[in-house]
């Protein structure tokens, strides 16, 4: 079984951000800002505004810097991948598991 871990990530070129991002105004490797509706939870195409929070008035740029007092950056559980979480002999045993008879 892989293992799990809550990372935020951003919005606009994917990368992991540091746990510390309520300091930060930017994303370290692209310089896009933090503090923007593309980066929210709260942040839905389908929805009035594009929000799922009661807002008075659509903001027209979802990347630009903004004060919304709703804003709460978007953290996802992704699975741990990399070859450090898991040891080989237990891929290959779940696999095997998949097709016991």
């Amino acid at each position: 079984m892989l293992a799990q871990r809550t990372v935020s990530r951003c919005g606009a070129c994917g990368a992991v951000l540091p746990v510390a991002t309520a300091a930060l105004a930017q994303c370290p490797h692209c310089r896009a800002a933090i503090h923007a509706c593309r980066q929210c939870a709260h942040f839905d195409t389908g929805r009035r505004f594009e929000c799922t929070e009661p807002i008075p008035e659509r903001l027209a740029d979802k990347s630009a810097r903004n004060d919304c007092a709703a804003f709460a950056l978007r953290v996802t559980v992704e699975r741990d991948a990399s070859p450090d979480s898991t040891r080989p002999g237990d891929i290959r045993r779940g696999f095997d598991d998949l097709f016991k008879k």
